[in-house]
């Protein structure tokens, strides 16, 4: 025995060493490789559909509307099941003991007894009450898909918005960055005139004035450039990364379609195909259920039961069995329920089912509404934007042709500092309006077509 352990103990430690190398290499590998999926997400251009696409994936109001549908689906699968007969058994075993005074002693009679039961009932009339209930699980289901829709339409949105502030934010960015190295030029040359005496101090110390505003204001972009960034990743549930890149799509191309969009008719479009329409409309359907079943209060339940059962007394001189065998005693039955006073509960619940659909419809009212008042706005802000967008475009182009001559006449001396940093100015206040007014018209693009039923894309 002795021989055996000293062999066995030694196989047994290797053994061991080699299951933990295998279970350690195992584990590296797939941290490895979950490190890698991380950073190849991280490392990869995300597009605007790729973004929605993930956020939709992780975000938590969807997960969660989501698991409410699933629960809708189970709560619709129990109003089903209230339509088959219910099916009871017990068993009971009792000790009794009772007192006799024709006995000797303590005078208690000790005695056993077994009883066993199988009951079943089913409710045949209770004035639709349990269709107009399973009716109500469906149309819950159905309006949870659909504010599950709504729900993913807003993310949507909200991704947009945030795509797009960092292509504005980087626009600016870069915008900042070529007027720093106009005016660093520009600075340069005022500090040449500036060593031969052609300019005084006080026009050398407005350049460099500019150039360190110029400074200030690339800064402050750069920080919102950082701050949308982490919006989005945000947005989508995904950890802040200075490797998060997104892709840069072609904007410029026709950028101004010159879209006459019509009311009514985008109006419309959106009442057939919007989810907040559609679940407005089943959660009416669904409070007029509430009434009919509150009113089956008002009418008698009918219900059918039947059972079987048998038993076993010690006080009898029978077998255990025998007696089970014996005594088995089947039982069929009806019960009709007639409602006569409840206190008004009934009539409570109808009065308040009432309201309740009431309520409903006024909801709907007030979603159709709400849509028609955002559609509205939507074309407006549309046909304004185009406006904006031209005038900016040519306000920008007068104001460009004439910075450009602002900064040869610097160049030559012929205009003093206050008045190139008076059209430096002009340039970075069109440049920025500009800026504004082209993603302004983008995004007023996108919502009429959000309303239209086209996907959201760039």
């Amino acid at each position: 025995m002795d021989n055996q352990a000293s062999t066995f103990i030694p196989k047994l430690k290797r053994s061991m060493r080699k299951l933990i190398l295998i279970l350690s290499f195992g584990l590296m590998v797939g941290i490895c490789e979950g490190m890698s999926l991380s950073l190849a997400q991280q490392n990869s251009t995300w597009t605007l559909e790729k973004c929605i696409d993930y956020a939709l994936n992780r975000n938590i109001q969807v997960r969660k509307s989501e698991l409410s549908n699933h629960q809708y689906e189970v709560y619709s699968e129990q109003a089903k099941a209230q339509r088959f007969p219910s099916a009871n058994a017990s068993i009971g075993q009792n000790f009794n003991w009772t007192k006799s005074t024709a006995t000797a002693g303590s005078g208690l009679t000790g005695s056993n007894g077994s009883s066993y039961s199988v009951n079943s009932g089913v409710t045949i009339f209770n004035a639709s009450k349990l269709t107009n209930l399973i009716k109500q699980a469906d149309l819950s289901i159905e309006s949870g898909k659909y504010s599950l829709e709504t729900t993913k339409e807003s993310i949507s949105l909200n991704i947009l918005d945030a795509f797009l502030q960092i292509l504005y934010a980087e626009e600016q960015v870069h915008n900042s960055e070529k007027q720093i190295v106009s005016t660093a030029s520009q600075l340069n040359l005022a500090e040449e005139r500036l060593i031969l005496k052609a300019i005084s101090q006080t026009d050398y110390a407005q350049v460099k004035s500019q150039l360190a505003s110029e400074k200030l204001t690339l800064a402050n972009s750069q920080s919102q450039l950082v701050i949308a960034r982490v919006t989005l990743e945000q947005l989508m549930e995904l950890p802040v990364t200075d490797n998060f890149k997104i892709a840069h799509p072609n904007l410029t191309e026709s950028l101004n379609q010159n879209r006459t969009p019509d009311v009514k008719s985008v109006y419309e479009l959106a009442l057939g195909i919007k989810p907040q329409i559609k679940n407005a409309a089943i959660n009416k359907e669904i409070a007029s259920y509430d009434e009919k079943v509150a009113r089956a209060g008002l009418f008698p339940t009918l219900a059918a039961s039947a059972g079987i059962s048998s038993g076993y007394t010690s006080l009898i001189s029978s077998s255990y069995f025998g007696q089970i065998n014996n005594e088995i005693y089947p039982s069929v039955g009806f019960s009709l329920s007639i409602p006569i006073y409840q206190k008004k509960q009934v009539k409570t619940s109808i009065a308040v089912a009432k309201i309740g659909y009431q309520n409903a419809e006024l909801s709907e009212i007030d979603t159709r509404n709400t849509l028609r008042k955002n559609i509205e706005q939507a074309c407006v802000d549309v046909s304004s934007a185009q406006i904006k967008y031209e005038a900016s475009k040519e306000n920008y182009t007068a104001t460009l042709e004439a910075s450009v001559l602002s900064d040869e006449k610097f160049k030559q001396g012929v205009i003093n500092s206050v008045d190139y940093l008076v059209s430096k100015t002009n340039l970075i206040v069109a440049e920025s309006e500009l800026l504004q007014s082209k993603y302004n018209l983008i995004v007023s693009y996108k919502i009429l077509d959000f309303y239209m039923g086209i996907p959201l894309s760039l």
